[in-house]
C-alpha cells in the first residue's frame, strides 16, 4: 500500500497520531526542560527560549505538553485495553452461553449504564486515592459496559451462523467458539469502537483532572493543565487553550485513523481501501 493511496484525512490523522506517540514515548529526551522545573516568569509569552510560553508558576509549557502527552496517552491506552478485554470477553461469553449468565450480566451492565459515567467516576475517586492504577481501573471498568453491549450485540448475530454451528458439531468448546469463530468476524465494529473508546478515555481523564480528581500534581496531563491555567484567560493569556487544543487534535487524529481502518476492513467501499 503506497502513501498516495491513503486518503488525505487519514494521512493527516496518521501523522498527528504518530507525532503524539513519539512525544509520549520519548518525552524525557525531547522535552527542553524538566517536567516540574520552573524556568521563567509566570505566563511568559512565546519566545525562542520558550516556544509556547510558560504556565501559571513559570514552567515551560512545551515541556508540560510533552510530558502531559505521555501521561494522558499512557492512562488512556491502558484503560481502553482493559475496557475492551473485559467488555469483549464478557459480551461474547454472554452471547454464546446465554441463559442465566446472559441475563445477570446484561442487567448488571444496564444498572451501571443508568448512572452517568462522570458522576460515577467522581464518586469512586472521591473515596479512593487518585493514583494512575486507580484511574485506569475506574475508567476501564466503567467504559467496559459500552464495549460489552456492542460485543454482545455483534456476537448474538454471529452465534447463529452456520460456521459456528459447525464448530459446535465438531465438539469445539466455548473458548474456541469465542476466540476462533466469533472474535475474527467481530473485528470490524470493534476496531471502529476502539478508536471512539480511546478518544472517550482521553476526554474522560481530562474532565476528571480538570475537576481535581484525575492525575495529581506535579505530574502533567492536559486536563490538569487546562485547570491550572484557566485563570489566565481572564487576562487574555491563552496558556489554557494550548493543552485544550492538544486534546482536540489527538481526538480528531485518532478518529480519522479509526475511520480509515474501518473502511479498509469492511466491504463498505466495494472492497477498496
Amino acid at each position: 500500500m503506497s502513501i498516495a493511496r491513503i486518503p488525505i484525512g487519514a494521512l493527516i490523522g496518521l501523522v498527528l497520531t504518530a507525532m503524539f506517540l513519539i512525544m509520549a514515548i520519548f518525552a524525557p529526551w525531547i522535552a527542553p526542560f524538566g517536567n516540574g522545573e520552573i524556568v521563567g516568569e509566570v505566563w511568559a509569552p512565546m519566545s525562542s527560549a520558550h516556544w509556547l510560553g510558560t504556565d501559571n508558576i513559570g514552567r515551560d509549557l512545551l515541556t508540560r505538553i510533552i510530558y502531559g502527552a505521555r501521561t494522558t496517552i499512557f492512562i488512556a491506552v491502558l484503560a481502553t485495553a482493559l475496557s475492551f478485554t473485559l467488555g469483549a470477553v464478557l459480551g461474547f461469553t454472554a452471547a454464546v452461553v446465554g441463559g442465566w449468565f446472559d441475563t445477570i450480566m446484561s442487567r448488571f451492565v444496564d444498572l451501571l449504564m443508568s448512572i452517568p459515567t462522570l458522576i460515577f467516576g467522581l464518586v469512586v475517586l472521591s473515596v479512593l486515592p487518585s493514583t494512575m492504577l486507580t484511574l485506569i481501573l475506574v475508567m476501564g471498568i466503567l467504559d467496559s459496559t459500552r464495549v460489552y453491549r456492542l460485543s454482545r450485540a455483534v456476537a448474538v448475530d454471529i452465534n447463529v451462523m452456520d460456521f459456528v454451528e459447525a464448530a459446535r458439531l465438531r465438539g469445539e468448546g466455548t473458548g474456541w467458539v469465542i476466540f476462533r469463530e466469533i472474535l475474527p468476524n467481530a473485528l470490524s465494529p470493534l476496531i471502529s469502537e476502539l478508536g471512539l473508546r480511546f478518544i472517550y478515555a482521553v476526554l474522560f481523564l481530562s474532565a476528571l483532572s480538570f475537576l481535581g480528581l484525575g492525575v495529581q500534581p506535579p505530574n502533567a496531563d492536559w486536563g490538569g493543565m487546562v485547570k491550572e491555567n484557566k485563570d489566565g484567560i481572564v487576562f487574555g493569556i491563552g496558556a489554557a487553550l494550548i493543552p485544550a487544543a492538544a486534546i482536540a487534535a489527538l481526538a480528531i487524529s485518532v478518529n480519522l485513523v479509526a475511520d480509515w481502518v474501518l473502511n479498509r476492513t469492511t466491504s463498505l467501499k466495494g472492497g477498496r481501501g
